[in-house]
């Protein structure tokens, strides 16, 4: 009896013992906060930092916290880390310091003083286990920056390593790679910007039922409340579509953007057949014998997976992800000037180069400032000082602009974002300090950048300068333009005394010109039709039709091709090759007016 009261004891501490001593972790996703205060999201570089991002951004005016509840499994001592970055390391404090909260009791340990993305030991936090709050506590209002939280009971810090990152969050949040939810339509168009707008209205009122997926709140792209750029180029056969969508010529910048924002929504919501997925983010595009099968998508925030199956995809996303991720050509950077026979004397290499290279057109952040009622403050910036030095501004518009081969316009882009926003911060710091700038205050700085150029797609045809210079006509032309051609270069080429963020423009005055169908569709992806600044074209062929009405037109372009595509069972090749008289009708007619 003593024998078997003993074993029962033992074997029942034995698993109280396993019990205490077992491994309990959380992983929180920091974008997915019920309540983000004063932080916003941020997911333009899920790329290149492995997932969406809640980012402080004040203009120097620390933001409210952001707030979340989190279910602990039971009382005890957790230990915290924080995916973050120090953005601007240096000698100075970092600019994006921030604190984490749980319940009643902050971390010891400030977030943000280390360079490169990586998971940040916060401190240990006792906790009475079940529904806690957590928050962030921002200390700069320059744009602290925190990717994902992780506790655990044991001090065991987790790698940085990108495989073992995706498979802890994984483990802990029970989101796989492959979507449990999966939707058909007609057409999928992958971006909302003026071309996937334009695109889809084409498309549905030929009676396609389609899909916009769009990683943003709002429609738009450049044009977006976001970004606010006034849309340029002319309307072609699509005067009425594009009207839905463009900007009047405001100064970019302005918040004017806001009454065109909603003249977009109402319009792209008031279409049955248009099922608009904001906030979702592409992450792949499955394939088969050089088709695309379905795209899957990720809520920004949720992390709500979705795969979107159709026939025909549209890839608006700028920076030709959809194509990239199916195994569509593509090419990046400028070609030697004897490659499509792009020279032109005046500008000699600045216009094109004797040997090809990774410069593409550049990507700005816009900014606007105001005078206010009363003086008011700026923090110091000295970690912005040595990109200005003593360069002041008080407003930023198109020149604002980062050209770099040094910099990838994908891989690097958040490198190229934060570089900008200290251009913006140092320039503004010493422009307050002039004499009467006392009331100057910042009143809106973009955190997305604003991009002209990065991935181009190959269709069945390139187009080129030349055929901008010489007018050509094609059979299948469905997009004119009379815009003058318009490639940059960095001011400090040619003035080393000025900053690298500053651009200038080289013009040449083209008559009308033409872009054929054939530039719209992927040469090597059966079902991929493209339309934005991914379109197939050399480095100096983007220069003229890279602006938002142009693109627009290649929108509806493509959404009217798909309408075919779908009625006659073709590929965009077979439509252009059996079908192209009954296609460029209905290019060239009026197209219906909505009941």
């Amino acid at each position: 009896m003593y024998f078997n009261n003993l074993f029962k004891w033992t074997t029942l501490m034995s698993v109280l013992l396993l019990i205490a001593g077992c491994h309990k972790e959380l992983f929180l996703e920091c974008e997915s906060f019920e309540n983000r205060g004063g932080w916003v999201v941020d997911p333009q570089f899920v790329e290149q930092v492995g997932s969406p991002y809640l980012m402080a951004h004040g203009m120097g005016i620390v933001v409210e916290n952001a707030s979340t509840t989190l279910e602990f499994p039971s009382r005890g001592t957790y230990h915290v880390w924080a995916r973050t970055t120090d953005w601007a390391p240096g000698p100075w404090d970092p600019p994006g310091q921030f604190n984490i909260i749980v319940g009643d009791e902050k971390l010891p340990k400030t977030m943000g003083h280390y360079k490169g993305w990586g998971w940040n030991y916060a401190g240990k936090v006792s906790v009475q286990g079940g529904t806690t709050v957590v928050e962030l506590e921002d200390l700069t209002g320059f744009n602290g920056r925190c990717d994902a939280l992780y506790f655990s009971n044991k001090y065991r810090a987790p790698t940085n390593q990108r495989d073992y990152l995706q498979d802890m969050r994984m483990r802990l949040t029970g989101k796989g790679e492959v979507p449990e939810q999966e939707l058909e339509f007609d057409l999928v168009v992958v971006g909302g910007g003026i071309a996937g707008c334009a695109a889809s209205i084409a498309a549905a009122e030929q009676g396609l039922n389609v899909a916009l997926i769009h990683d943003r709140p709002v429609l738009g792209g450049n044009a977006s409340t976001e970004i606010r750029v006034h849309t340029l180029g002319i309307y072609g056969h699509f005067e009425r579509i594009l009207k839905m969508l463009d900007t009047e010529h405001y100064p970019n910048g302005s918040p004017m953007a806001y009454a065109d924002e909603k003249k977009r929504h109402q319009h792209m919501e008031s279409y049955e057949n248009i099922h608009l997925f904001l906030n979702y983010r592409a992450y792949d595009a499955l394939t088969g014998e050089q088709k695309i099968i379905a795209v899957d998508a990720r809520h920004t925030a949720s992390g709500e997976q979705i795969r979107f199956v159709a026939p025909y995809f549209i890839d608006c996303t700028g920076d030709g992800w959809i194509g990239y991720w199916a195994g569509a050509e593509f090419s990046y950077g400028r070609e030697p000037a004897s490659e499509y026979g792009e020279s032109w004397e005046e500008y000699g290499e600045l216009w094109s180069p004797e040997k090809e290279d990774r410069q593409v057109l550049g990507a700005s952040v816009l900014w606007r400032t105001y005078y206010s009622d009363s003086a008011c403050e700026f923090p110091e910036v000295p970690w912005a000082m040595p990109v200005v030095d003593d360069y002041s501004a008080n407003q930023g518009t198109w020149n604002w602009e980062m050209i770099s081969e040094r910099w990838h316009q994908i891989d690097q882009g958040e490198q190229i974002r934060d570089h900008m926003l200290k251009a913006i911060y140092g320039s503004f710091f010493n422009e307050k300090k002039k004499e009467g700038m006392e009331a100057l205050k910042l009143e809106w700085v973009s955190y997305l950048l604003g991009k002209r150029e990065s991935r181009r797609l190959v269709g069945d045809y390139i187009y080129t300068f030349n055929d901008m210079r010489e007018s050509r006509s094609f059979p299948d032309a469905v997009v004119e333009e009379i815009r003058e051609v318009d490639v940059h270069y960095p001011q400090n080429l040619m003035d080393e005394s000025k900053p690298d963020f500053l651009a200038e423009a080289m013009y040449y005055k083209a008559e009308r010109y033409y872009i054929p169908y054939r530039s719209l569709y992927s040469k090597n992806i059966s079902n991929l039709f493209m339309a934005g600044r991914c379109f197939s074209c050399s480095h100096i062929g983007l220069g003229g039709p890279r602006v938002m009405r142009t693109t627009g037109q290649m929108g509806a372009a493509v959404g009217y091709a798909a309408s075919l595509c779908l009625q006659h069972g073709s590929t965009p090749r077979q439509l252009y090759e059996s079908h192209l008289d009954q296609y460029m009708k209905l290019i060239r007619t009026s197209t219906p007016e909505k009941e």
